[in-house]
């Protein structure tokens, strides 16, 4: 079996042998190949698996995309997708002579973190990807829905923008703006290429799906928020994302949300768990969470370049000891914080934590406390405090959130 780059000719072979592994066929594309998920695949960091007969039996591809991390710090992450392989190849060493071969590719662009959106937990974590944001939704019955006052002083909850309803056609340029800022100032988001929109690559709003889109402006007219929308038969409006630059913009959104008539319930999809949404109701129990779900998944390539990347709230020293069994790696790291900034060097002091590199990743954003993973198992602190310090330590400001699917 080879393991190959791919090129823009090899872009229907690539796609053809994907969806087979799925079982799928190929949605058709626009005269000019746009309008399909899969119209972004960046064909110069694609790969194919070749058997011996040169038939392809599997495919993976990377998106260049920018990371956030804590901090606010925006750093170019490697997106792994279109990962699949033959139902007739499988258990062969296919999956992973491809990530393998993927990750040192990685590593050669000077990329020291990678992502990826796992279709089925269990398979990635052998290749050294943990769990690192997490989503659900939030599903309220509208006879419910009132906001309450909030109870702060100087905190009146007044909104002094406004609320436009444009359809998903004619906003194209303000979505793109608003989700850039959004996306960088929020620790685990992923950018969203300029091709990505204009090929309608994804789902919506980047697809070009028929969609409403409630675009708050602020008191000068400047769009800072948006919601995207559709109305189901059964009386849902389901919101597909919420993008806005502060908790008010969020709020003047989901109460326009939530006035609609002709509506029974509305359906808030990528909600990050502990949002105060809602905490906002009148009614507490208005709003049912559901769907709890992990969403972005890291794999540190670089574990000291990884560390120091990131903005840090707390001070402290940890000797981490990671293992990465799937590259046969291991490494003892003396991490020092001091003002929000980290040096990471090899050092032979005896570890504070244990780790393998998927729970390094799974707590890398801050959204997983190492001490969960502790308790769990996972992790072994060697001293008693190890786990509360890096608790603090790899805390965000910010919970990590991302909604961007690729």
């Amino acid at each position: 079996m080879e393991i190959r780059p791919t090129t823009d000719q090899d872009l229907g072979v690539f796609v053809d042998t994907l969806h087979t592994a799925f079982g799928r066929f190929p949605e058709t594309p626009a005269e000019d190949g746009s309008g399909v998920w899969w119209s972004a695949i960046e064909m110069d960091r694609g790969l194919l698996a070749v058997a011996e007969d040169g038939k392809p039996v599997g495919t993976a591809a990377a998106y260049s995309f920018e990371l956030t991390l804590p901090g606010e710090a925006v750093v170019p992450v490697g997106g792994v997708t279109a990962v699949g392989v033959l139902p007739s190849h499988r258990r062969r060493g296919v999956l992973s002579a491809m990530m393998r071969h993927q990750l040192t590719e990685l590593r050669a662009r000077g990329e020291f973190l990678s992502v990826l959106l796992a279709s089925e937990a269990p398979i990635y974590g052998r290749f050294g990807y943990g769990p690192a944001t997490y989503t659900g939704r939030l599903t309220v019955q509208r006879h419910q829905g009132a906001l309450d006052v909030p109870r702060a002083p100087g905190t009146d909850g007044a909104d002094t923008g406004s609320v436009e309803v444009l359809r998903r056609a004619e906003c194209g340029e303000i979505l793109e703006e608003v989700y850039d800022r959004y996306r960088r100032a929020q620790p685990g988001a992923l950018s969203r290429p300029r091709g990505w929109w204009a090929r309608g690559a994804g789902q919506p709003p980047v697809a070009p799906a028929p969609r409403y889109v409630a675009v708050h402006r602020d008191a000068d007219g400047v769009p800072d928020g948006y919601a995207t929308y559709s109305l189901g038969d059964a009386e849902t409006l389901t919101v597909d994302e919420t993008i806005a630059t502060d908790d008010a913009v969020f709020t003047a959104l989901a109460r326009f949300l939530l006035g609609h008539d002709l509506v029974a319930q509305v359906v808030f999809k990528h909600v990050p768990s502990g949002h105060p949404l809602r905490w906002r109701f009148a009614d507490f129990r208005a709003a049912q969470a559901g769907g709890d779900t992990d969403w972005l998944w890291v794999r540190l390539l670089d574990v000291p370049g990884a560390l120091t990347a990131r903005g840090w709230c707390a001070d402290g020293e940890l000797v981490l000891d990671v293992d990465d069994p799937f590259l046969g790696e291991r490494g003892r790291h003396l991490l020092t914080v001091r003002d929000g900034k980290a040096e990471c060097v090899p050092t032979d002091r005896e570890p504070d934590l244990s780790l393998d590199v998927r729970d390094l990743g799974a707590v890398y954003l801050g959204g997983t406390a190492p001490s969960t993973l502790v308790r769990a198992g996972h992790v072994r602190a060697h001293r008693p405090g190890a786990a509360v310090l890096a608790d603090a330590l790899f805390r965000g400001e910010r919970s990590p959130h991302c909604l961007h699917w690729f």
